[in-house]
């Protein structure tokens, strides 16, 4: 399974996380792609799923790499591969507790112009705090080649470093776990306020229009709450318990499954936030239905036309020749 402290990264696991970095890919591009064609959707809490989509942009290319690649040294496309994955990574945690507190404000604390002011202290932590710690690590030659120990084939705190538990925290692990903690806490809060907003108005429900269809949108509303905290830490546990395993020097961090599930966690957010805001987001998928549609059909009636004049002379050209 491994040898000496160097966990082995199977071919089958570099196929199933290289699919899982492609879903991630086109997820995320899906997302800033419809934000970039439809203006309307140009809401704050969708550009910060875009902000947020960009760093899962980011970390799925930078993992796809690593797991093709599979670094054996710290060779110099390792230190810039583990670099850019570091700080994509980081800065992913940090946009995905954002939009959770620009929610929690937006909603329950019913203040938009406060939500609104605080996207710039988003953008200067999101990034700003993910880029200090990189430049950091890896000024101080702390990123580099880690034996597959707490990755899948990428590279990420050199696993030879004397400080490498240090700065495993401060390049992912601490945020993550500050992420576990916060997400729940915030959208149990934003789940409760809305339920007793639904409760307060509850006797004037009869005479509501459209019942029917705001009690679906409210129905996938509140499911969507409850799956987002769910989601992010299903994904990101087995990195956790990969890293818990490696403090404990137990051999169980190589075992093929747990590596497997660590590769697909670290690399679905991207696909995840796809199928939550893109999928299952009744008007964006009604729009992208029907631009598929549109395509096809001008892709037959172009067909169709072709079909029924295949000798359809050129300019100029005699018809009877």
């Amino acid at each position: 399974m491994a040898n000496g402290n160097q966990t082995v990264v199977y071919v089958s696991e570099q196929v199933v996380v290289l699919f899982t970095c492609a879903l991630s890919f086109l997820g995320s591009s899906l997302i800033i792609l419809t934000f970039i064609i439809w203006s309307d959707l140009r809401t704050t809490p969708r550009k910060l799923l875009v902000y947020l989509s960009v760093s899962d942009w980011l970390s799925a290319v930078s993992y796809a790499f690593g797991v093709w690649k599979v670094f054996r040294t710290d060779s110099l496309d390792c230190v810039v591969q583990g670099a850019i994955s570091t700080f994509a990574n980081t800065s992913s945690f940090f946009w995905t507790v954002a939009i959770a507190v620009y929610l929690y404000v937006f909603i329950v604390r019913s203040n938009q112009r406060v939500a609104d002011s605080l996207v710039l202290f988003f953008h200067i932590v999101s990034w700003g705090i993910p880029l200090a710690i990189t430049v950091a690590a890896v000024s101080l030659n702390k990123i580099g080649y880690d034996a597959s120990e707490v990755s899948v084939g990428w590279c990420w705190v050199k696993i030879h470093a004397s400080d490498r538990v240090l700065w495993m925290l401060l390049t992912g692990k601490i945020w993550e776990f500050l992420a576990y903690l916060t997400l729940p806490v915030l959208y149990i809060l934003i789940k409760r306020h809305i339920h007793i907003a639904h409760a307060a108005l509850s006797e004037y429900r009869p005479i509501l229009p459209n019942r029917p269809q705001t009690h679906s949108f409210t129905s996938m509303a509140d499911v969507k709450l409850t799956l987002i905290p769910i989601i992010f830490i299903a994904l990101r546990i087995w990195s956790t318990v990969r890293f818990i395993l490696l403090l404990a020097d137990s051999s169980a961090r190589q075992h093929p499954v747990l590596v497997t599930l660590h590769g697909i966690g670290n690399t679905s957010q991207g696909a995840a936030n796809c199928i939550m805001f893109v999928l299952l987001t009744q008007p964006i998928r009604a729009r992208l239905c029907t631009s598929l549609c549109c395509c096809c059909s001008k892709c037959r009636a172009e067909g169709q036309h072709s079909q029924n004049n295949p000798h359809r002379p050129l300019e100029g050209q005699d018809a009877s020749t």
